[in-house]
């Protein structure tokens, strides 16, 4: 599980997080939304530790997410992934096993992704989509019990969309903690359990997609959305 208690973050005068409560529950997938500029990345940030907060506390499974060991307890899967662009996805396959000194067989995901005939040209001469893939590998091949997931779908193809959400479904039937952001409403409908709506700096709400698009009473969830954050906007014009 992860959670978030009183989470703030300034950037000098800046505040990009504002005192946020945030869980996400063992086995369930969140779907972090919020228009750009929200605070979402940072956020994501912060639970890696890659960023640490002003105020605050984030728990991983319990432990401080601070403590190294809880990054054995995640994968990641950022949305633009670097790689040196004249290695392999094979030798990087290979290089990241050995790092994160974990067992790990990249086969079947391979398989799963349709990468076989890309695995040994340079990672530099690779569409942007395979590179997505080969960012997916990464994200689903060890077994840790929370997943990351950053615009995850962004830059695949249809194919590889569907397979990437079955993917992700099957991971959470095997009791994974999954994050993820996207902009695309359809892959949030078809997985996710919660929506948590961030929306300048703040988490405005968090509950069942369904949920949000009740009270706005709209037919889908892109256009509930839309409501929502102009309500939003027309509260605190007149607050």
């Amino acid at each position: 599980m992860i959670e978030l208690k009183k989470v703030s973050k300034r950037f000098g005068r800046v505040e990009v997080l504002r005192n946020i409560d945030f869980y996400v529950p063992q086995g369930r997938v969140i779907s972090l939304l919020g228009p750009n500029g929200s605070g979402k990345s940072t956020l994501i940030k912060c639970i890696l530790n890659l960023v640490r907060p002003s105020s605050g506390e984030i728990f991983i499974n319990g432990a401080s997410s601070t403590h190294f060991a809880t990054r054995r307890d995640v994968s990641y899967m950022p949305q633009i992934a670097r790689f040196a662009e004249n290695i392999t996805a094979r030798q990087l396959f290979k290089l990241i096993g050995e790092l994160r000194s974990l067992n790990c067989d990249p086969a079947e995901l391979i398989s799963y992704f349709d990468l076989l005939s890309h695995l040994d040209k340079p990672l530099g001469e690779l569409s942007g989509g395979t590179r997505q893939k080969v960012n997916a590998v990464l994200a689903f091949l060890f077994d840790t019990p929370i997943i990351i997931l950053d615009e995850p779908t962004a830059g695949l193809d249809p194919v590889s969309r569907v397979n990437f959400k079955q993917l992700v479904l099957r991971e959470k039937a095997n009791g994974k903690t999954i994050l993820f952001t996207s902009h695309i409403m359809s892959d949030v409908e078809e997985v996710a359990d919660e929506v948590g709506f961030l929306l300048d700096g703040k988490i405005v709400f968090k509950d069942e997609p369904r949920k949000l698009q009740d009270m706005t009473q709209q037919p889908n969830l892109e256009k509930a959305i839309a409501s929502f954050i102009q309500s939003h906007k027309l509260h605190e014009i007149h607050s």
